[in-house]
């Protein structure tokens, strides 16, 4: 896999001697089980695969090629290159300005740019309104590069059932950047619609099945449906694909359960089954489908708590605080500066969107802690909080011992 060049202010030299060792001895990633990283007092299980993906890497160094290549223009971001604060501040900080927030809101009128700038797509890539928007406004230097290929791979999945004759059932987030991109693009090629969940999934088989009248759909799905979307004919026949940072098991439970209601509705045989449903494989990107399995395997270890890090709208991120909440005391913190002290954190609480203060999260004696990191954080910020939580138990180490350290399940 290509080696991406990345500001080294994001590397750890700790966190590459641990990847560095598993990729040594398990070179085919074959072995999910966490690295136990034992300080006596305080024993870290670090999931197997965490951290910065291929998109977010191919995203930051085209980010930092432009500012290189174009030092006398205005660069602009359309949003936020990933959803990871610190990567965003520190472009920020190299004179880069975002066009958009998270949300699509114009937060710098298109009426400033002009044709000698400079813009970068995100990694979640942009709406085929805004790639026009762009192209009308004829501004040359548009790094695209920076656009995650597994959400492009989507994109490509979109035309190939749209070019069959089949409806695109989006599941994602709605007010998601990516979850917006591939919609803009689906609809643009063919009739398209956006659900959110196996509960909204349900809602649509009462549709497909005749059994809620069609004008209900109109109101339960507003903005979430192609223009001219005709319930009884569109819904006829269907293809699933995901925004590429959900759960596994949600999205896969999503694609069966419409299948099973088609198969149903329309009495098929396994022979006739894409009379009426795309059997696409799973559109998630290879990273969140490895760091979700690294998480589960490193769950199946005994530990008093779990820190997950990373930028707080992270939606990869979010899913692996979901999976660790089902098992054990669960904290999601942006980076080593949430934990306050040894008697009290702050993390975000993903159900209620807010902050939340935590006291006597840590054991006094000794500690087992689970710990992983989203697709979209740099790798120090692991090494930060592993060296706050021995601090706290008057631990430290050197990082060119860490690999001694490290020892397998």
């Amino acid at each position: 896999m290509k080696v991406f060049d990345i500001p080294t202010a994001y590397k750890s030299e700790m966190v590459t001697a641990i990847k560095k060792s598993r990729q040594e001895r398990d070179h085919l990633k074959k072995d999910f089980s966490p690295s136990i990283l034992d300080f006596g007092k305080v024993r870290i299980n670090l999931a197997r695969h965490f951290g910065f993906c291929y998109g977010v890497e191919n995203a930051i160094e085209t980010a930092y090629t432009a500012i290189q290549e174009n030092p006398h223009k205005r660069i602009y971001l359309l949003s936020e290159i990933i959803h990871n604060p610190n990567v965003n501040q520190a472009l920020q900080e190299n004179g880069v300005k975002f066009i958009m927030d998270t949300y699509g809101r114009q937060l710098i009128p298109w009426e400033e740019i002009t044709p000698a700038d400079v813009v970068i797509i995100p990694a979640f890539g942009t709406t085929v309104e805004v790639e026009q928007m762009l192209k009308r406004k004829e501004i040359n230097r548009i790094y695209y590069r920076s656009k995650c290929p597994f959400v492009e791979k989507v994109w490509t999945r979109v035309s190939q059932i749209a070019d069959r004759g089949y409806t695109v059932i989006v599941h994602g987030k709605p007010n998601h950047e990516e979850t917006r991109a591939t919609f803009s693009h689906s609809r643009s090629v063919g009739a398209s619609m956006v659900i959110k969940d196996l509960k909204e999934a349900e809602l649509l088989a009462d549709f497909i099945r005749n059994r809620r009248p069609s004008a209900d759909f109109y109101s339960l799905f507003e903005g979430r449906y192609s223009e001219g979307f005709h319930v009884m004919q569109d819904l006829k026949r269907i293809g699933v694909v995901n925004q590429t940072t959900l759960l596994a098991d949600e999205t896969q439970q999503i694609a069966d359960f419409l299948q099973q209601t088609m198969v149903e509705h329309y009495q098929l045989t396994d022979d006739h089954i894409t009379d009426h449903f795309a059997n696409m494989r799973d559109t998630l990107c290879y990273a969140t489908h490895d760091n979700q399995s690294a998480v589960t395997e490193m769950l199946s270890l005994d530990a008093d708590l779990a820190i997950v890090v990373g930028g707080y709208n992270s939606s990869n991120t979010s899913h692996l605080v979901e999976l660790c909440e089902g098992k054990l005391p669960t904290y999601f913190i942006s980076a080593s500066e949430s934990l306050l002290s040894k008697t009290a954190i702050e993390h975000w609480d993903i159900h209620h969107q807010q902050l939340k203060l935590t006291k006597d999260y840590l054991p006094s004696d000794s500690v087992v802690i689970h710990l992983t990191s989203g697709a979209s954080c740099p790798d120090i910020l692991i090494e930060n909080v592993i060296r706050r939580l021995l601090c706290f138990y008057h631990l430290s180490f050197d990082n060119w011992q860490i690999a001694s350290k490290l020892k397998n399940k």
